[in-house]
């Protein structure tokens, strides 16, 4: 596909949309937001207004029927995503769907197939993956600067016990794993460069809603281990931890990452007994992770560029996803 811009139709008035995926699209090279859709024509309307988007549509099919719309950014709801991502395929639209692509790797490998079928594409919206501090942690690792990487020790935390917000609906896929432990899964996943052999869980759920509001996980890697947990019950927080057989990697604020001042990595490595090794702090940016995914995505459409976070790897996230989930039905208190 050969053109200028690249314009996008964005499915409801999300927050992760409206707050970050729409001003960074705006602000992106080759992009054009030409339309906004909600079942809230009025919602559509006020964001329409606040963010300079030329025209609302009052359904998703509208949307998708709306010829001046190349692509669409997907937020909906975890349980929408593959229905709405294969009806924008079928109209011929290319897909940035929010992370988890879906709630079972079989939707997502549905979702795969017919976006090849209908010759779009498909990009799953990981975007952390994509800012400069995390392709620096990855070469860090893969260069041995740590020594033989042994264990990725991760936490992610947020607390909100709304019954109402969609986040806590088991329905519509809520839930700490679905909603934030994806993030330290794929960490794992990547850094260790494969998937994991074995997976151990323990999860604690919402007695009224049914979500899992703990779930820690340990996913063991040949000799390595990746550990974490990820809550919607606690302090809001986030770390990374890599730790190799010379050295350490931590990662202060690693999925949301702030866009206005530099991301920081902190990295301890070099020294022998007696002599403490120095901790080196290396700093990225600013840079806003969202415009860097925006811009990737239209140059995999516009110019047949390798999909930076391709769907496959979603296949691959959720199977662990869907493995801790049988894993921690397994786990059982003193009697």
């Amino acid at each position: 596909m050969s053109a200028d811009a690249l314009r996008w139709g964005i499915l409801s008035t999300a927050k992760i949309g409206v707050r970050n995926v729409i001003p960074a699209l705006l602000g992106a090279e080759r992009c054009e937001v030409v339309a906004i859709a909600s079942r809230d024509l009025d919602r559509a309307r006020a964001v329409a207004s606040e963010l300079g988007i030329p025209r609302t549509h009052g359904s998703y099919e509208d949307l998708l029927a709306d010829p001046d719309v190349d692509a669409v950014y997907n937020p909906l709801p975890n349980h929408l995503h593959a229905a709405w991502t294969i009806a924008a395929a079928r109209a011929g639209k290319h897909v940035l769907c929010e992370k988890p692509l879906a709630t079972t790797a079989g939707d997502a490998e549905r979702m795969i197939r017919e976006c090849a079928d209908a010759g779009v594409v498909l990009m799953e919206a990981f975007m952390y993956r994509l800012h400069p501090s995390w392709e620096a942690v990855r070469e860090l690792v893969a260069s041995g600067r740590i020594g033989e990487l042994r264990a990725v020790q991760a936490w992610f935390s947020y607390f909100n016990d709304d019954p109402t917000d969609i986040r806590n609906v088991v329905e519509y896929g809520g839930g700490a794993l679905y909603d934030i432990g994806c993030y330290p899964v794929n960490v794992c996943r990547i850094l260790f460069g494969a998937e994991p052999d074995g997976v151990s869980a323990a999860i604690a759920r919402d007695p009224a809603g049914g979500t899992d509001v703990f779930t820690s996980a340990i996913l063991r890697f040949g000799g390595g281990v990746g550990t974490f947990t990820c809550s919607t019950r606690a302090e809001p927080d986030q770390r990374v931890h890599v730790y190799g057989t010379r050295g350490r990697i931590t990662v202060p604020i690693p999925f949301n990452i702030p866009r206005d001042r530099p991301a920081e990595v902190h990295v301890t490595a070099g020294g022998d007994p007696p002599v403490a090794p120095a901790t080196e702090v290396l700093a990225f940016g600013p840079a806003d992770q969202y415009r860097i995914q925006a811009e990737r995505f239209t140059r995999a459409v516009l110019d047949g560029d390798p999909v930076p976070t391709p769907p496959e790897d979603a296949v691959a996230n959720l199977r662990v996803i869907e493995a801790i989930f049988r894993a921690g039905q397994t786990v059982a208190g003193p009697a």
